[in-house]
């Protein structure tokens, strides 16, 4: 890091500063079911999966819209997300972890999700963008009322 200039080192805390903000637009637009800006937090051709078998992936932003609007429905989720890392790969890709946790329906009862999203960003015409998202479900557990 010494042998970066000012210019350079400015460059990637703007860029690490732009990709840690997309996580937490992903979950605003989430609780805010603003299902348009969600699909463009992708890349036109970005794509979503997870290790869930029981929801499909998605690529494209017609296919992301599709997917998101049916499950901001049915599940109702309210996600929340902690400890992003980012690891610069070069001036307009990188990737990342970070962890989340979703309060949700699935089959009408209230549900707890715990896991992490690896991600790969890419920048586009000056902006970083989610390439791909993939959810690591480590948990699924219902929450008892009382």
């Amino acid at each position: 890091m010494a042998n970066k200039d000012r210019e350079a080192l400015l460059q990637e805390l703007l860029d690490r500063e732009a990709i840690r903000t997309l996580p937490v637009r992903y979950c605003h637009c989430v609780w805010q079911k603003d299902v348009d800006s969600w699909a463009d937090l992708f890349t036109s051709d970005g794509e979503i999966s997870t290790t869930d078998p029981s929801i499909p992936a998605a690529k494209g932003r017609d296919a992301l819209r599709n997917m998101i609007a049916g499950g901001l429905e049915t599940s109702q989720p309210r996600p929340f997300i902690h400890n992003h890392v980012i690891e610069l790969l070069g001036p307009d890709r990188a990737k990342g972890t970070c962890y989340v946790e979703v309060r949700l329906l699935r089959n009408g009862k209230k549900h707890y999700l715990a896991g992490w999203y690896d991600d790969e960003y890419a920048k586009v015409a000056g902006e970083w963008k989610f390439k791909s998202r993939r959810i690591n479900i480590d948990s699924l557990t219902p929450l008892n009322e009382t």
